[in-house]
């Protein structure tokens, strides 16, 4: 890890703040103010609005703020469940959402990710995504939230079932990636 680089990573996720440490390659001090989440289909909006709030509500500190708000996107549904997909997951889980595709519906599927960046100048968001498709059943022991039903392009595997091989190229290492220089830059500014 970059030993001069650190942010804070609003979460209370300890599996997204271990992935996302691991993937940025800097040091990660996590936090979880309660701040209001807007509610909005796209993940970049989501994030871009709750990136303002929790460094607001951090007292806005010197380091960085990051925070990462990702989804599943059906495309039989227009886009849903987006950055709703944590409310799809708690009430009706990856069966239910398996469930609900099985009236021959295209399985098509992109997984999202937006990562902003809160800081003295300002918010920037970086997206992540992969396009891939929804298995007709979960399947895999790893992972968490939909990584066991989401099968990337490419893959016969879901997430859940590649384990650790998931973080070389997901739409959350995606997004993390694109925002790694921009934390660099931001840390070397000052």
């Amino acid at each position: 890890m970059e030993a001069d680089v650190e942010a804070v990573f609003v979460t209370s996720n300890e599996n997204k703040r271990r992935e996302a440490a691991g993937i940025l390659g800097v040091e990660l001090r996590s936090e979880s103010p309660e701040v209001p989440e807007i509610q909005a289909l796209d993940p970049r909006e989501v994030a871009a609005e709750k990136a303002r709030e929790a460094r607001r509500a951090l007292g806005s500190p010197d380091l960085p703020v990051l925070v990462e708000d990702s989804g599943l996107v059906i495309e039989a549904w227009n886009g849903l469940p987006g950055a709703f997909t944590k409310w799809f997951m708690s009430a009706v889980g990856n069966e239910g959402i398996c469930g609900m595709l099985r009236d021959g519906l295209p399985r098509d599927a992109r997984a999202v990710c937006a990562v902003a960046i809160a800081a003295a100048n300002g918010v920037e968001v970086f997206p992540g995504e992969v396009s891939g498709s929804l298995a007709s059943a979960p399947r895999g022991e790893g992972g968490f939230g939909w990584d066991a039903i989401f099968i990337p392009e490419g893959d016969a595997r879901t997430y859940a079932e590649m384990g650790d091989a998931k973080h070389a190229d997901s739409h959350r290492a995606r997004a993390f990636k694109a925002a790694r220089e921009h934390l660099i830059r931001l840390q070397k500014a000052e």
